[in-house]
């Protein structure tokens, strides 16, 4: 049996790990090649996780909320040319023949579409489009404004393969020019194949300490925010130094000037301005202090 295994990708030279947001797949489903298999988020940035071969998806090595470290193993994907497959039930190859038909409909689409100016970069969007919606996009030459449009079913909104996959057919009105003789397969599988509804997870439970408290989990960005704290804690210095001075001259003057200046100025006269104008004489005799 050849297997494949999917690795954790490396998004940036600073990221060393990522965190599962959800599985696309579940165990035992089919994936084409460049499909989503998963959705991850770093530090940095929030991206979907493509296979790069086709197969069924053996085994899910983590679950969602995992945080594991780049270039390791997350999912065990047996390879559609191996033996237990070609071996399989009749059914089993239909379900194989599904992403192929995805697949012409994709190019045939690309050659029939010529009206939209093809997307060229995202400046100026505030959403966030993976590298393989861009591509997909650049291809089949949706427009940015036309992305736009696109209502995403993913993480946060985000467009997904199968989001702009479908409004590229309905674009077209549904009906792509044939490029081959039709595929036989049983009418039953092969539109969830095609259009898999997406499983929706329930938040997790609201646990009740008392009458009036709760205890809600954090979100992802707000244990980040939290470990950056302590981590700033345990590597810098946290230090208050205090200093006494005889400040009795400037209460003086402060008390020898305030009406004059207040009718002057319209406004009391605080000893900030003071403190500010000693320190930049400070700074000036002693400029080394100004690297410390």
């Amino acid at each position: 049996m050849s297997e494949f295994q999917l690795v954790m990708p490396k998004m940036g030279e600073s990221i060393a790990e990522a965190t599962i947001i959800k599985w696309l797949k579940n165990e035992g489903d089919v994936i084409a090649i460049d499909e989503t298999v998963l959705e991850i988020a770093t530090d940095k940035v929030d991206s979907e996780v493509p296979s790069p071969k086709a197969g069924i998806l053996v085994k899910k090595l983590y679950k969602d909320g995992d945080v594991i470290a780049v270039n390791m193993p997350i999912a065990i994907i047996e390879l559609s040319g191996s033996a237990s497959v070609t071996a399989a039930a009749p059914i089993a190859s239909a379900v194989f023949e599904a992403p192929k038909v995805v697949t012409q409909i994709e190019a045939t689409v690309s050659h029939a579409i010529n009206t939209a100016s093809p997307v060229t970069g995202v400046a100026g969007s505030n959403k966030f489009y993976s590298p393989l919606v861009l591509n997909i996009a650049r291809e089949e030459n949706v427009s940015m404004s036309e992305l736009e449009t696109i209502a995403g079913s993913g993480n946060e909104g985000r467009v997904t393969k199968r989001d702009i996959l479908t409004f590229v057919s309905n674009r077209t009105g549904g009906t792509p020019q044939p490029v081959a003789a039709p595929v036989s397969m049983p009418a039953a599988i092969s539109t969830p194949i095609i259009e898999t509804p997406k499983t929706i997870t329930p938040p997790a439970a609201v646990t009740s300490v008392s009458g009036g408290d709760e205890i809600i989990e954090m979100d992802r960005m707000r244990k980040l925010i939290a470990d950056h704290m302590v981590m700033s804690k345990q590597t810098s210095p946290h230090v208050t130094s205090f200093v006494e001075a005889d400040v009795t001259n400037m209460v003086l003057w402060r008390e020898k000037n305030k009406k004059a200046f207040e009718k002057r100025e319209g406004e009391k006269i605080t000893f900030t301005p003071l403190f500010i104008e000693w320190v930049a004489r400070a700074i000036k005799d002693c400029p080394m202090i100004n690297i410390s």
